[in-house]
């Protein structure tokens, strides 16, 4: 899959005929894909059988050919290869296929603990150090404790008008609504607040969730910590087991999409892992790498047409 500002005809028909030129063009599918600053994008996706090439499944000749074509676009690029074994492997005998994503920066465009450190003032310190977080700098638990001490105080009335300033990710309300129309599991494990995913939850209509849950003294203030274990990365892992084995799947029948450092685990578990407009330390390890803020381009590079 190939996605830009603006795709030309001329270069599109010339991927197309060097994907024919060393093997099968099975389809070709062109779609506008908006994003959620009223801008879109043009994406192309290609499914190909690639016989002239050095791998056995021509992903290497795959990636090189969307590269090459990538350098010739301005702006930021989509570019992605899903190989055959991979498909192959992610659905269950029954055709059925289990989504599981995290919460802040996928499937919403917030991250719920910088709008909750706003009402305190201190939302520049908790971004900075959420950031620090997500790249895998510093240890996620330790950075989850230091953010949420910053709340100490704030009345609970701030959840409700943080969850009124969430918006689901472009795209993602109608990826979940084909999910539920086949029949296939979504869930959302977030290192975020129970207290703000609940709701968002039923309102997504997700099969399950799981989340951090915020302190709040009996006077309705949030006191500055969380109950219970931290939501780490080891712990999505351990959702994504529990719930695809509920489900009567197994991990390599589930899609799992995230941004930061406390992905890996349950990125590198899954049978199809993507990295969705995430940092460095989590696109080295994923199978898909999408870079515009649309989970209609994930519907796309799966084949959900």
């Amino acid at each position: 899959m190939l996605a830009a500002a603006e795709l030309d005809g001329p270069l599109i028909r010339s991927l197309t005929h060097e994907f024919s030129r060393r093997g099968v063009v099975h389809s070709v599918e062109l779609r506008q894909v908006p994003l959620a600053d009223a801008t879109e994008v043009s994406a192309v996706r290609w499914s190909v059988t690639l016989d002239d090439s050095d791998d056995s499944f021509g992903s290497q000749l795959a990636v090189s050919l969307l590269e090459d074509a990538a350098h010739q676009l301005s702006g930021t690029v989509t570019q992605t290869v899903l190989p055959a074994p991979h498909r192959a492997r992610l659905h269950a005998p029954d055709g059925r296929l289990m989504l599981l994503m995290d919460v802040d920066s996928t499937l919403i465009d917030q991250e719920v603990i910088e709008l909750l450190a706003r009402d305190a003032g201190r939302e520049a310190e908790v971004a900075e150090v959420t950031e620090r977080a997500m790249r895998g700098e510093i240890d996620f638990a330790a950075s989850l404790h230091q953010r949420v001490s910053a709340l100490t105080g704030l009345p609970q009335s701030v959840i409700d008008s943080t969850l009124a300033a969430v918006t689901p990710t472009q795209g993602a309300r109608e990826l979940l609504q084909e999910m539920r129309r086949r029949g296939w599991p979504s869930y959302a494990v977030s290192g975020g607040f129970l207290q703000v995913l609940a709701p968002l939850a039923e309102d997504l209509g997700l099969t399950g969730h799981h989340a951090n849950d915020l302190a709040i003294s009996p006077q309705g203030t949030l006191e500055g910590t969380v109950r219970g274990a931290v939501v780490d990365r080891a712990a999505k892992k351990e959702y994504l087991e529990q719930w695809s084995a509920s489900q009567g799947l197994l991990p390599h029948n589930v899609v799992a999409v995230g941004d930061g450092a406390n992905d890996l685990d349950m990125i590198t578990a899954a049978g199809v892992g993507i990295a969705f407009c995430a940092k460095p330390a989590l696109r080295e390890q994923a199978d898909l790498v999408i870079d515009h803020r649309s989970f209609e381009l994930i519907s796309l590079a799966l084949g959900m047409s």
